[in-house]
């Protein structure tokens, strides 16, 4: 991405639209990740957040009319779900995988890592792994880390660890990368050329931020503003022959003013022919194949250098 180029040990570059294919001779990919988190700040999910009104109608209700919404247009989608929903409301996440939905990780509660110990966190990713795995029947290969609306930053919060520590866990790929449009490979080491593969993930596309946002003061609701950015996106991605990808919380997209928007972007994005529509670890899985870090990850040396008293 040219605000990054040649920032970190990565070049950053990605593939260029020429160089990109995908399955079945689609000219695009697109996946619809839903967030089953009503974690509202960096702790994660709280008694409070269960109680609230906004987590009792998205866990419920809103849950219930977004997944109906996505059937009406025969879509599957990648759900993130924390381990604490998971093991409080198991027969509702056996029946997203009974209804042809991917199941991934959110976490333990959806919390922040950020300052958190390596061992802490190791622990914490190998309980929710374990929890998720009961549940599902299978190991969820992905693993997301998403903001939530009283976070600092709207690219969500890991540590340091975070990606080293989902490789070691035997995780596949992570959901909410923001150094490319299309899928890529994060370097956690660039003398050994240890990465991951990341999907992409923009908060202007996800929908917590235009809906009642932010959650104190005079949170405004801006969901034309959403859908307008899913269509331009969308079809800007569609001409270039790229990626897209949205995020939608329950709570948020499942009110019903909310849902009419996304009933309307939905029947644009699936009546083109040639879009491919996947889960997360279905697009992992191709671009692993086709586009192996053995060959297709640049590296050339960070020319940033860190000063006395550096932030970075």
């Amino acid at each position: 991405m040219p605000w990054k180029d040649r920032y970190t040990v990565s070049d950053e570059i990605g593939l260029r639209d020429h160089e990109l294919h995908w399955p079945g001779g689609n000219r695009m990919g697109a996946y619809i990740t839903v967030a089953l988190s009503v974690a509202s700040g960096p702790e994660g999910i709280t008694a409070a957040d269960l109680e609230s009104s906004a987590g009792r109608f998205g866990l419920g209700e809103g849950l219930d009319l977004l997944m109906e919404t996505l059937a009406r247009h025969r879509l599957r989608a990648t759900v993130a779900v924390p381990a604490a929903i998971a093991e409080m409301m198991p027969d509702r996440v056996r029946a997203l995988v009974h209804h042809g939905h991917e199941i991934a990780s959110l976490g333990l509660r959806h919390e922040d890592t950020s300052a958190m110990p390596r061992v802490e966190e190791a622990a914490r990713i190998a309980l929710a792994t374990d929890i998720l795995t009961r549940v599902v029947g299978k190991r969820p290969l992905g693993w997301y880390a998403l903001s939530r609306q009283k976070d600092r930053y709207a690219g969500g919060a890991m540590s340091a660890h975070t990606v080293d520590l989902l490789r070691e866990a035997g995780c596949g790929w992570l959901g909410n990368g923001m150094a490319d449009d299309i899928p890529y490979y994060t370097v956690t080491d660039f003398a050994s050329r240890r990465a991951f593969l990341t999907l992409p993930y923009y908060y202007h596309l996800d929908d917590q931020y235009f809906s009642l946002f932010p959650v104190a003061g005079t949170g405004l609701e801006n969901s034309d503003m959403l859908a307008r950015n899913w269509r331009a996106e969308l079809d800007a991605q569609y001409k270039r022959g790229r990626f897209f990808s949205m995020v939608l919380h329950p709570q948020h997209a499942g009110w019903c003013n909310r849902l009419e928007l996304l009933d309307k972007f939905l029947a644009h994005m699936t009546s083109r022919p040639d879009i491919w529509i996947a889960t997360g670890s279905e697009i992992a899985a191709h671009w692993t194949a086709n586009f192996p870090a053995a060959t297709h990850l640049k590296l050339e040396p960070s020319i940033w250098q860190d000063y006395e008293g550096s932030l970075s």
